[in-house]
């Protein structure tokens, strides 16, 4: 379990790095999109749209495709259910959301982490 947990929390330094990096020129970062209340983290590990605008689907794709890869190897490597790595990554990911940052409530919904 431990290897598990070591596993999952570099998965997310790896993901930190993605909010720097553009999907294509000129594209909205994962930060950026977030800063303007586009994105939320959900329950199940992945990004969310909350507001459609350009680039918006785009960035969300690329980030969730890159995230499900990282959560099968995951799984893969210490032999469980792909559904745990994505629920415990989607706690940790609303935990480390900050602070006016979108992320989905425990019934669905999008609310401002406060």
């Amino acid at each position: 379990m431990k290897t598990f947990i070591r596993s999952l929390f570099l998965a997310f330094s790896v993901l930190a790095a993605v909010p720097a990096m553009p999907v294509y020129a000129q594209s909205l970062t994962l930060q950026q999109a977030q800063q303007q209340g586009l994105v939320g983290e959900q329950q199940d590990g992945y990004l969310g749209i909350v507001t459609q605008a350009p680039g918006v689907q785009t960035l969300v794709d690329e980030i969730n495709l890159k995230r499900r890869q990282i959560y099968r190897d995951i799984a893969r490597k210490n032999n469980i259910n792909l559904q745990a790595v994505e629920a415990l990554a989607g706690k940790k990911a609303i935990e480390k959301a900050g602070s006016g940052e979108i992320v989905q409530g425990n019934e669905g919904q999008w609310v401002k982490k406060p």
